[in-house]
This record gives structure tokens, C-alpha cells and sequence, in this order.
């Protein structure tokens, strides 16, 4: 069976735009969450969220680019840059056949779509601009990435509500290890910070109005996010043979279905997941030192994922290290896995345990070593990402230093 490692990493987030300003930010458990600047924020509840602070579109792309590109896509593009930038990749036309592009986004085009409502609804005109349709539309990120890099294999968009990224990295995992293609720019982007967005999530009663505390004992929800990651998934021996720098392996890709509610997570969905992926990757429970939580702040969230992980691991659990980023870059939705991938290259390359921010007191439904607050020095040689989505849709990636 063929080997697939990463070779390439890139990223834009409200802790930095970049993967290595992301990193950075997690390295220092900096809080990219802050004070939501928008249209009509005064009509929200909830008015905080892990916004890019800053960004303008035209300070990196043209005009005429601006046209048909939703933030979500700008996002991508970045990441995918610096992920192909740092990967050193040069293909060839007969190569470029075996290269393609999964991302996963949960909202796709939300600013297109929020403001053509706008336009329609509020100024009351009858006709919006002709390019709404794909600038909206969920794959337009993936299309405009595999033009731009003239990838011809397999290319598209995966939406399965926070879990998108780990699906689409895991798809994109055995693309390459079934030698159906070479090469794969895979991760995730999402930019749903927008009025029609807040006002949405805030219908469900899951959002905090305060802060990200995942598995403290006073978390009260979760947080919004944007940003995207992406990274040069590559085949072991034709990143080996162009002598490519391999920053980690992924090893194994698990997913499941809770088949038992809409919104409400599943220990057993959960746990499953997390043994298929080790089952995937030919490990056993102990060989793991690190998972990056989905850990999204609300209760029964994080209640039942540290339920699974006992689960699954035994007495192992009580040596695991675990902690959620979302504490600190809030939560992207379809792009988070992509951006919690970076703390597991992190922990796996650089020997530094994101931590758990905003942790202020124990609960003893979520008794595990959450890293609570501040960065870790430790020795990984195998982690393990969670995703678990609204739908009753997990999906876990296993890595390995290498």
C-alpha cells in the first residue's frame, strides 16, 4: 500500500495569515477571537468571533479576480499558495493528470449570497450581479485553486458541516494511497461571518456570547471562526524522489455515521470513528500521544467526546494529551479541520502541544489532560484530529512523525 505524506502547508486564520503565524499563535495560546466588525452587528446577539481583522480581497488579488471570488475562495487561494510555495512542487503536463483538489466548506459563498439578499430584499433591486451563482457556489474554491495550478485529476468540494475538512483530507488521503492520483491540495475554507450567518447559528442556542472555554466546566458554547488551511498531500516515494522536505505521514482516515439525530453528537458514532482510523492506520491505542479535539465548548460536545475517547483508549486515556484550538482561532465549521491539522504537524515536527485556552475550571465529565491554557514542550510520535458534525458525521485522520 502506498504512503502519503505532506509535503506542503498553508494557511490564513484570525491568529495569522499564514500557517506558520497560525502555528505561532497556537505556540503562544494567543486568543484570535474578538469583537465582530460588520454590517448590522448592533442587531446581533452574539457579537464575538475569530474575524480576520484587516483583510481586504484587494490587497491580494486583482479586480477582475475580486469579480468572481467569494471570501471563502480568497482564503483558499492563500492557503494554497503558501501550501505550494513551501511544497517546492513543479509538475509536469503527464503529472498534472495525476494531481487534484478536495476541500471541504460547510457555507461556501455566505458573503455573496448575504449580500445579494441584500440587494434584493433590503434595497429592493431586481437584479444581481451575473456572477452570483459561481461565486456562491461550495466547489468554487476547489475550481478556482486546481485552475490556477492547472491540476486535471479529481477536484471537488466535500460539505458535511464541521467535519468537511477531515472528510475532504480523507478522501483525498486515499485518492493517493490507492494510486488513483500522485498528488492532492486538500483542506478546507470558510468564511461565514457575515449577518445572515450570525443571525442563523444564533437561532440553535449553541453560540457563546463570552468566550471559548472547551471542557472547563464553565464553557457555555461555541465561537465562530474563518479562515482556511491547505496542504500538499504527496505520494511518499515522488515526494522522496524530488527530494521534497516531508513535514509528517498520514497514516489513517476513519469515518462513521451516528444514524441517531440531526444535532445532538453520539458517543458510540464517535468512538467508532476513533478505532477505525486506528484500525486504518495499524496502530494501537498506546502508540498515540496526541488528539486535537473537536472540542467545540458546548456541553454535550465535549462531554461525549472525552466519553468516546475513554472508550476507546482505556487506561491509555490518562496519558493522552488533548486539547481544542477552536479556544483560540474559534470554530471554522467546514474549514476547522483543515486549521487543526497545523497543531498536529506541530506537535509531530516541532514537539509543541497546542493548548486548550480559556480553561478556568475542571469538569469531571471531561477528566483528561486538556493541556489547559499554555503550550506544551512533549515528544509526539502519533496524533489523531477529530471531527463530529452536526448530522450524526465523524471523521478521523491519524499522523505520524516521520
Amino acid at each position: 500500500m502506498r504512503r502519503v505524506v505532506i509535503t506542503g502547508q498553508g494557511a490564513v486564520s484570525s491568529l495569522g495569515m499564514s500557517a506558520t503565524a497560525t502555528m505561532e499563535g497556537m505556540r503562544e495560546g494567543r486568543c484570535g477571537i474578538s469583537e465582530l466588525v460588520m454590517q448590522d452587528v448592533d442587531r446581533l446577539s452574539v457579537k464575538i468571533g475569530g474575524q480576520i481583522k484587516g483583510y481586504s480581497g484587494e490587497d491580494f488579488f486583482s479586480r477582475q479576480e475580486l469579480v468572481l471570488y467569494d471570501k471563502f475562495t480568497q482564503f483558499a487561494l492563500l492557503a494554497a499558495k503558501e501550501a505550494m510555495a513551501q511544497s517546492d512542487l513543479e509538475l509536469s503536463e503527464e503529472q498534472m493528470l495525476r494531481s487534484g483538489v478536495i476541500l471541504g466548506t460547510a457555507g461556501g459563498g455566505l458573503h455573496t449570497q448575504d449580500e445579494s439578499y441584500r440587494t434584493v430584499y433590503e434595497a429592493g433591486k431586481n437584479r444581481v450581479h451575473p456572477f452570483v451563482v459561481p461565486r456562491l457556489m461550495n466547489n468554487a474554491a476547489a475550481s478556482h485553486v486546481s485552475m490556477t495550478y492547472n491540476l486535471q485529476g479529481p477536484s471537488y468540494t466535500v460539505a458535511t458541516a464541521c467535519a468537511s475538512s477531515n472528510h475532504a483530507m480523507g478522501q483525498a488521503f486515499h485518492m493517493i494511497r490507492s494510486g488513483s492520483t500522485d498528488v492532492m491540495l486538500t483542506g478546507g475554507s470558510e468564511s461565514m461571518l457575515v449577518f445572515g450567518g450570525i443571525k442563523a447559528w444564533e437561532g440553535l442556542r449553541v453560540m457563546s456570547k463570552e468566550a471559548c472555554r472547551p471542557f472547563s466546566a464553565t464553557r457555555n458554547g461555541m465561537v465562530q471562526g474563518e479562515g482556511a488551511a491547505v496542504f500538499v498531500f504527496e505520494e511518499y516515494e515522488h515526494a522522496k524522489a524530488r527530494g521534497a522536505e516531508i513535514l509528517a505521514e498520514v497514516i489513517g482516515f476513519a469515518m462513521t455515521s451516528d444514524a441517531s439525530d440531526i444535532v445532538t453528537p453520539n458517543q458510540d458514532g464517535a468512538a467508532r470513528a476513533i478505532r477505525g482510523a486506528l484500525r486504518d492506520a495499524g496502530l494501537n491505542g498506546d502508540e498515540v500521544g496526541y488528539i486535537n479535539a473537536h472540542g467545540t465548548g458546548t456541553t454535550a460536545n465535549d462531554k461525549t467526546e472525552c466519553a468516546a475517547v475513554r472508550d476507546v483508549f482505556g487506561a491509555h486515556a490518562d496519558n493522552l494529551m488533548i486539547s481544542s484550538t477552536k479556544s483560540m482561532h474559534g470554530h471554522l465549521i467546514g474549514g476547522t479541520g483543515a486549521v487543526e491539522m497545523l497543531a498536529c504537524v506541530m506537535a509531530l515536527r516541532d514537539g509543541i502541544v497546542a493548548p486548550t485556552i480559556g480553561y478556568e475550571q475542571p469538569d469531571p465529565a471531561c477528566d483528561l489532560d486538556v493541556v489547559p491554557n499554555t503550550a506544551r514542550e512533549a515528544k509526539v510520535n502519533v496524533a489523531l484530529t477529530n471531527a463530529f458534525a452536526f448530522g450524526g458525521l465523524n471523521a478521523v485522520l491519524a499522523l505520524r512523525s516521520i
